[in-house]
């Protein structure tokens, strides 16, 4: 097949494949009901159930890199791909229980609602120093994340439709800002649920079939071998790959769309059930999809058979050959929506830190803005920021995959090591955690432009290593808040 979105020429399908589409709309005007404050419109006043919080955690966090990257990645380099998934999901094992629940915690007793605002709060901040420090690293990195998820939206939209890139960044943008706007944190909680339905059953059943196609998994690994035995040992391409791609879980800590979901859940002990059922999902969507790049790579061993010769186009290609019409238009348009579901996540965040962290706290400080006033900045905010998101999707994409270079790195190492060693060391202070944010952003750009040639390290483990310590000799050498029994006991 030419083109992996060919079966959308069938009615049925094309119809499946809309209605995804039109879904998350739908869920936006439900949420309405449920969005009357500004806490509700950025942390779901701060009752979401444990269930939502795991799907909702899982689908922003993994997104399109897990349906057609990690698959893709499986397709390129066989079983050396679950170096990359052990990395975040045992990260996010751990950060569900032993930050979420601080976090959560403290975030409720100060009324935190963004990274930013805990930041101030945990260290008494009246300088507004950090705000607006970690709001800078935010806006910058969120946004171009943002404009590149838009993109890649856009592509997909434009590829499985027929339309121009243009038209579908329109309506990609107009689909994510409708339901922001009408349902904000719920609205998008809610639609990462279905996403992640979605992606667990194109991850769960196409690899079965596609496994069982090829005779059985031993039968995988036997053709795997004949290909190439570098495909089948899971250390063929050396120490460096796999510290690498297990560093990957180094920035899920440090990811403000992912940290959020901690402080919107309604009891931070149910934390623990949302550990549970995250991490189940997050092992079987990985394996599912590692699975479809080996099984596909044993089916399909030539990448320039794949349409566009693109190892991350093997999830469409074996949905149209093994799905029928109505599954495979629920699954590819399943596709398009784990784009738009690190999108919306990720705008929110980005909104949340403009309205709240600068306009209110910095530029309006002292001033007391309504909870109707606030709501409705809010909304214009998400508008604004959405469509400058897609004019530089649009007319700036090298500015934009110049930032996304080191967005996940960047965000990992300055908010990682700060926010984990603020929850749990009672001797970090402020210059401490100004110092690992600025240590760890320099060196993630730094490394990637210049030393990662050269070692072959992937960015994000230095630069964390080097945002832990800057944090922890800056900390010893100047003052925690004088209450800092206190702000830890709220953590308790």
């Amino acid at each position: 097949m030419s083109n992996a979105y060919e079966m959308l020429k069938n009615p049925v399908a094309l119809v499946a494949f809309l209605f995804t589409l039109i879904l998350p709309i739908l869920v936006g005007f439900y949420a309405m009901k449920r969005t009357k404050s500004e806490e509700d419109f950025f942390v779901g006043g701060r009752a979401m159930d444990k269930i939502t919080v795991a799907l909702s955690a899982v689908s922003s966090g993994r997104s399109s890199w897990l349906v057609l990257g990690l698959s893709g990645m499986a397709y390129k380099m066989g079983v050396t791909a679950v170096w990359a998934a052990v990395g975040y999901i045992v990260a996010e094992m751990f950060q569900f229980v032993y930050m979420g629940i601080r976090l959560r915690k403290f975030s409720e007793r100060f009324n935190a609602i963004t990274v930013p605002d805990y930041f101030e709060a945990r260290f008494r901040d009246t300088s507004k120093i950090l705000r607006i420090a970690a709001s800078i690293i935010i806006i910058i990195f969120l946004t171009s994340y943002v404009g590149a998820q838009f993109n890649a939206g856009a592509k997909t939209l434009s590829t499985a439709l027929g339309i121009s890139i243009f038209t579908a960044l329109m309506i990609s943008v107009l689909m994510i800002i409708v339901y922001m706007i009408l349902g904000g944190f719920i609205a998008v909680a809610y639609n990462d649920v279905i996403r992640a339905v979605i992606m667990i059953i194109g991850l769960v059943v196409l690899p079965v079939i596609a496994v069982a196609k090829v005779g059985g998994t031993e039968e995988v690994l036997k053709v795997l071998h004949a290909l190439d035995p570098k495909l089948i040992n899971p250390w063929a391409f050396g120490a460096g790959v796999v510290i690498g791609f297990l560093g990957i879980g180094f920035g899920s800590p440090g990811q403000p769309h992912i940290i959020v979901r901690y402080m919107s859940i309604d009891d931070p002990n149910k934390l623990r059930v949302s550990t549970v059922v995250g991490t189940f999902w997050n092992v079987v969507l990985a394996w599912g999809a590692i699975f479809v790049g080996l099984a596909g790579r044993a089916i399909v061993p030539d990448v320039s058979q794949l349409p566009g010769k693109n190892a991350e186009m093997i999830y469409p290609y074996l949905s149209a050959q093994y799905f029928p019409p109505i599954l495979y238009g629920i699954l590819i348009g399943g596709i398009f929506a784990a784009i738009l579901s690190t999108a919306d996540s990720q705008l929110l965040v980005v909104a949340s830190t403009v309205v709240k962290d600068l306009y209110q706290e910095v530029i309006k400080k002292g001033t007391k803005i309504d909870e109707k006033t606030a709501l409705t900045i809010s909304r214009v905010t998400v508008l604004v920021v959405g469509f400058l998101a897609a004019i530089l999707a649009y007319v700036a994409k090298d500015i934009i995959f110049w930032f996304v270079l080191f967005a996940w790195g960047g965000l990992g190492a300055s908010f990682g090591p700060t926010l984990i060693l603020s929850l749990y060391w009672k001797g970090t202070t402020k210059w401490g955690v100004l110092a690992g944010m600025i240590v760890g952003t320099i060196t993630t750009i730094v490394w990637k432009l210049y030393l990662k040639p050269i070692t072959g390290l992937y960015e994000l483990v230095p630069a964390f290593i080097f945002s832990l310590i800057a944090t922890i000799i800056v900390s010893m050498i100047t003052k925690p808040p004088e209450n800092v029994e206190e702000l830890m006991k709220a953590m308790e």
